[in-house]
């Protein structure tokens, strides 16, 4: 299952702020496929913990941003529309900013990103 989850709301980033992550579930890794005023890495691996998603970079298990309520190993799995509050690592000192996200498309389709960055590097 891959999802699209759009990320928005960071009102002390940029009022116009988002970004869409395309959420590989299987392989547990994330691409950017979009952004303004958002700054995050262009790819990075998902962890699950309490039932929310952590957004991390490539080679760092820090999250740069938590989906809150998103349980990827959920059962019932997440929904088309189905939203949440997010939390942003703006910086080194790791200080949070409040943001919301949101599923805009669940796909349980074998289809490739628009920009598969992830899937030509190494793993760590």
């Amino acid at each position: 299952m891959r999802l699209t989850i759009h990320l928005d709301t960071f009102d002390r980033v940029n009022p116009m702020a988002f970004a869409i992550l395309w959420l590989d579930n299987e392989t547990r890794q994330w691409s950017r496929e979009g952004h303004t005023g958002l700054e995050l890495p262009e790819w990075g691996a998902l962890h699950v913990d309490c039932g929310n998603t952590l957004v991390c970079g490539p080679h760092d298990s820090t999250p740069c941003c938590v989906l809150e309520g998103l349980d990827l190993n959920a059962t019932s799995g997440p929904f088309e529309g189905e939203t949440g509050r997010a939390q942003r690592c703006s910086d080194a000192g790791r200080s949070l900013m409040a943001g919301h996200w949101h599923v805009q498309c669940v796909d349980h389709e074998n289809t490739e990103p628009e920009d598969g960055i992830f899937a030509a590097h190494d793993n760590p």
